[in-house]
């Protein structure tokens, strides 16, 4: 079962009692406002696809203090499945990752028709939301409860790119950019599940780890569990990244590596994988990773491609890389990075 990352939601009917273009009183649902309080806490990211004058819309949103709980809302004229198809590309979410509440039948129906791994919801059925499995996550992390938050301020880190006007090392020189890799800790564990579970592009092999596999293989002395956070002067990131390393007498090996996918236009998807072959160097030990297809990491594939690691073995879908260590790429000069091994 996938989690839900983010509710699409329409308004009129739905979200409120009334049609907003057709001038009739607007009256909150019962508990709605509870709702979407509720599953933002939860870590859980919403949007708007509603046809309504946008400015008017925003106003509502505005009065009934539920606009900031919104990202990028699709208030327009176009159908519906296209706004849902806009929020997914925003927000860089799987479009399996998405649930629409609608009240019109015809609605939900072309939602399903263009995304038929959107799952649709009746508003109807709203007193029966947060009861579903898919919206209930087992543990609320820290960085789950401020998700909405980190993109915000990612939102304000992209309007700033936009009116920057010179090179984009420049710009990213100015963020201030602190990349922090440590070994995971008792407080981190939580975290880390919600990575596996909730990683799918950057990801080495699509495998799950549960919190207690975690609480074992951080423990193994033949194993490290290294975790990475990223901050800059808009905020932090959150832990945002990890790697699992198993270490036999000469041989270390990847067992998973994975980035979150809202890193990636910062240049530091390959910072982690450089501090993995730099520290198998200064040991002295041939390095080796594991990857796994699946339908959405090719480009972590690439990722181990670009970096020198060579296939060895294959078999089905599990391919095993050994990476030489005659090339080392430095870290980018825009990026500090602090290392607490």
């Amino acid at each position: 079962m996938k989690m839900v990352k983010c509710v699409v939601w329409d308004l009129d009917d739905t979200l409120w009692h009334g049609t907003l273009s057709a001038g009739d009183e607007l009256v909150p649902r019962d508990d709605v406002v509870d709702l979407v309080k509720t599953l933002d806490a939860r870590g859980i990211l919403q949007s708007v696809a509603s046809k309504n004058n946008h400015d008017d819309a925003m106003r509502v949103l505005e009065g009934l203090g539920l606009a900031e709980y919104f990202l990028y809302p699709q208030i327009n004229w176009n159908s519906k499945s296209s706004s849902v198809a806009a929020i997914r590309e925003k927000l860089n979410i799987g479009i399996d990752t998405i649930m629409f509440v609608d009240d019109q039948p015809f609605e939900r129906d072309e939602v399903a028709f263009a995304h038929p791994e959107v799952e649709t919801v009746d508003s109807a059925q709203l007193h029966t939301v947060l009861s579903m499995p898919r919206l209930n996550p087992k543990v609320v992390t820290e960085d789950a409860s401020r998700r909405r938050l980190m993109y915000l301020e990612d939102q304000a880190r992209h309007e700033a790119e936009l009116d920057h006007r010179g090179p984009a090392d420049e710009f990213l020189g100015g963020l201030g950019m602190i990349f922090t890799i440590s070994r995971a800790k008792d407080d981190d564990l939580l975290r880390l599940e919600e990575l596996t579970e909730r990683t799918n592009q950057l990801n080495s092999t699509g495998i799950q780890y549960s919190y207690e596999q975690l609480d074992e293989l951080m423990r193994d002395p033949d194993h490290d569990l290294w975790v990475c956070e990223l901050t800059d002067r808009y905020g932090s990131y959150g832990k945002i990244g990890m790697a699992l390393v198993e270490k036999r007498d000469d041989r270390w090996t990847i067992n998973l590596l994975l980035m979150s996918c809202r890193t990636v236009s910062k240049g530091v998807g390959t910072v982690l994988l450089s501090f993995l072959l730099q520290r198998a160097a200064d040991h002295g030990k041939r390095l080796f990773a594991r990857f796994r297809r699946t339908d959405r990491n090719r480009q972590m594939l690439v990722t181990y491609q670009l970096a020198n690691f060579r296939v060895v073995s294959q078999e089905g879908s599990d391919h095993l890389y050994e990476n030489d260590l005659a090339l080392r790429q430095g870290y980018p000069e825009y990026i500090k990075v602090e290392i607490d091994a």
